[in-house]
């Protein structure tokens, strides 16, 4: 068995039919997206979150939508807009994800 504290999440990537608002909604909790494209594939949104992990938001196409996803993020409360007091939200992104969010 290996030891899983070696373990961590590099990369989450979602797929949405609704780029515009998701990187809006995320955003809204604090992400600073920058946009990326590698060679001929799609243009996306790519967020560095404070572990160094990645929160990739990537456009649709048939066969490939991320659905049925429950996420969860660490925010500070004062950088989301509008801000978040101290505590656990559960709030809804633009394709119906239950985001939990604790604010500090």
């Amino acid at each position: 068995m290996s030891d899983t504290n070696a373990l961590r999440l590099t990369l989450l990537v979602l797929y949405t039919p609704r780029m515009d608002e998701c990187r809006a909604f995320y955003t809204s909790l604090g992400l600073a997206f920058t946009a990326e494209q590698h060679g001929q594939g799609p243009q996306h949104f790519a967020a560095v979150l404070a572990d160094g992990s990645v929160l990739e938001l990537y456009p649709a196409r048939p066969g490939r939508r991320t659905e049925a996803l429950r996420l969860g993020l660490a925010v500070e409360g004062s950088a989301a807009n509008p801000p978040l007091d101290a505590g656990r939200h559960l709030v809804v992104d633009p394709d119906g994800r239950t985001v939990e969010v604790q604010a500090s």
